[in-house]
């Protein structure tokens, strides 16, 4: 068996969602004291997660500490709200997603908030040669595969063990052939919260070898879920190098 390590990484995507917010939020900084506080989810009682999809049951997990909130489903593994406190130290949900199950299925958009995997972003041609044997992905992007193809991390219900208030397990095992990878492969990501942090951890294992390259797709706007633009919004990158792609957005 072959143990993969992979580093916390998680891509943060800033995007506009002009749905409904999912949340309604207390403006009264002291309220960030948790669970007693006006920080309740509108469908966290509402069972808007519970269902059943390829035969496994769907649910919704809440992690909480003094500061900061954060729901996820184990439908893709996706972070649907994250309320932390603004710079005014205002609570305010930074996830942009949906409030139910339902929506997340019916969405045009599938990658609000997943994993994604096996491997994040595009193969070419949905095509990869490894140890001389070349595979053939299912392809889902203008004739490539993103995001692990249409059967991928985002659309598999994961085994979730809520561990405490503030760590959830999720785990997935894809199986040889699935998508069109080699090898079973089963990846378990742990989200906690720090004193000011979401933290995500990945490990895989497998059977043979294969691409692995999971991350976290979270579509983020900070100035609050359901606010509007995010063109105020500024991004700096420390980075010496980047990748220049090509029209169908392929690393030349």
């Amino acid at each position: 068996m072959r143990k993969l390590l992979l580093p916390a990484v998680a891509v943060l995507l800033l995007a506009a969602c002009q749905s409904k917010p999912k949340t309604e939020l207390s403006t009264d900084p002291t309220a960030l004291t948790m669970p007693d506080s006006a920080l309740t989810y509108e469908f966290t009682n509402s069972g808007t997660f519970d269902g059943e999809v390829n035969g496994k049951k769907t649910a919704l997990y809440v992690l909480k500490n003094d500061k900061l909130q954060v729901a996820i489903t184990n439908f893709g593994a996706r972070i649907v709200s994250l309320i932390v406190p603004d710079k005014a130290g205002r609570p305010t949900d930074v996830a942009t997603g949906f409030a139910s199950l339902a929506d997340y299925q019916k969405a045009g958009e599938p990658f609000y908030g997943p994993v994604v995997g096996r491997v994040g972003n595009r193969i070419a041609n949905g095509k990869f040669t490894l140890d001389g044997k070349t595979y053939q992905t299912e392809l889902n992007n203008n004739g490539h595969t993103l995001h692990g193809g249409p059967t991928g991390y985002h659309n598999q219900v994961w085994d979730a063990k809520q561990v405490d208030d503030k760590t959830l397990e999720l785990t997935y095992t894809a199986k040889d052939g699935e998508g069109g990878f080699p090898g079973n492969l089963t990846t378990k990501v742990v989200y906690s919260l720090t004193d000011n942090g979401l933290k995500i951890d990945y490990t895989a294992t497998t059977d043979k070898p294969t691409p692995n390259n999971p991350t976290s797709h979270g579509f983020f706007n900070l100035n609050g879920e359901g606010s509007g633009t995010i063109n105020n919004h500024v991004l700096q990158i420390d980075a010496d190098r980047y990748s220049p792609v090509d029209k169908g957005l392929i690393p030349q």
